[in-house]
């Protein structure tokens, strides 16, 4: 009888753990062919959230900075009193006043520093002409929202009154952001309008905006790669302090939820069709637009989540990014 248990409990093991094999094939054969590889099969979905401290020293792996670009750290206060450590990039070589580019890091709310940016924001420098300022906001689940909302409004707010010092035209200031600096990114251009202080564009790259994707349970085959649906329920909930989708989630920390879009800054969105947030995505651009507000929207066939992070040299992600850049340079030239 031990046996013949035994035996069905093998055969069930192996039946589930074919059955997830060919889901994984059958997913990855969505996924462009040069952007495939083994980073597609690593997922942290698993790990404690108690390890995350220890992790992120590890996980830390600053891309390189362009030619000629110069990285200056400092500890900055907004007019507000609030203080925070930011990442200024600059090339020296730019007219002034330019423009200049708020941007968040991405990371879930929960890993993440400016120095997995530094080549990207070295492109916003070389090719859209403009300095950057890049966030090191606090994390979850030790700082919460609105921990990290607060440093990303202080740091814009510490842009906005320091455009003389940096030789920058106030009204051509944008924010962006990756992911669930996406997200803070719409959610501080949100709280900048509100509070008189709006900017003039935002650069949202696969933004983290509804928590209540979490409680979708059919996601079209979406999401199977670097960020899952397990992920997203485990990160929203740590960053909200509770569950992901629950009722008297403020809009402000999930931008989705706000109800008023009109009045805000002109915005390019881009998202892969295999990325979690693709639906998210387009809702939100969808009812930017009904509301009056300028949005593009690129939709990148075959990529997942972090794709242009993974695999940046492929030349469908050189090219991702070259869109941002040119969205961004657009902006603040026609300001």
């Amino acid at each position: 009888m031990i046996k013949r248990l035994l035996l069905l409990l093998t055969g069930l093991l192996v039946t589930a753990l074919g059955a997830q094999a060919l889901s994984v094939r059958r997913a990855a054969a969505r996924v462009a062919p040069e952007l495939r590889g083994p980073r597609l099969l690593i997922s942290f979905s698993w790990v404690p959230l108690g390890v995350l401290p220890l992790m992120r020293r590890f996980l830390r792996a600053d891309t390189p900075l362009g030619p000629g670009v110069a990285v200056r750290h400092r500890t900055v206060t907004s007019p507000e009193g609030t203080t925070v450590d930011v990442v200024v990039y600059d090339a020296g070589s730019r007219p002034s006043p330019s423009g200049a580019l708020l941007w968040i890091h991405g990371g879930g709310h929960l890993v993440g520093d400016p120095g997995i940016d530094h080549a990207l924001c070295s492109r916003f420098v070389l090719e859209a002409g403009v300095p950057v300022v890049s966030v090191d906001y606090r994390l979850a689940p030790e700082d919460p929202y609105p921990a990290d909302l607060d440093d990303c409004y202080a740091a814009l707010r510490w842009l906005q009154t320091h455009t003389d010092e940096l030789g920058v035209d106030p009204s051509r200031v944008a924010v962006g952001g990756a992911s669930a600096g996406g997200g803070l990114a719409a959610a501080t251009v949100q709280r900048a309008h509100d509070a008189g202080h709006p900017v003039c564009f935002q650069l949202l790259e696969y933004p983290m905006l509804d928590d209540r994707t979490a409680l979708v349970t059919d996601q079209a085959g979406r999401g199977r790669f670097v960020w899952t649906a397990r992920m997203n329920r485990r990160a929203w909930s740590a960053y909200l302090g509770g569950p992901a989708g629950s009722e008297g989630v403020l809009p402000a920390a999930a931008p989705a939820r706000r109800t008023d879009l009109t009045g805000l800054p002109p915005a390019w969105i881009g998202v892969g069709d295999q990325d979690l947030f693709h639906d998210e995505d387009l809702a939100y651009a969808r009812r930017l637009r009904t509301a009056g507000v300028a949005c593009a929207l690129h939709v990148e066939p075959g990529m997942y989540h972090g794709a242009d992070s993974v695999a940046p040299d492929a030349p469908s992600m050189t090219a991702f990014r070259g869109r941002m850049v040119d969205a961004l340079r657009d902006a603040v030239a026609r300001h």
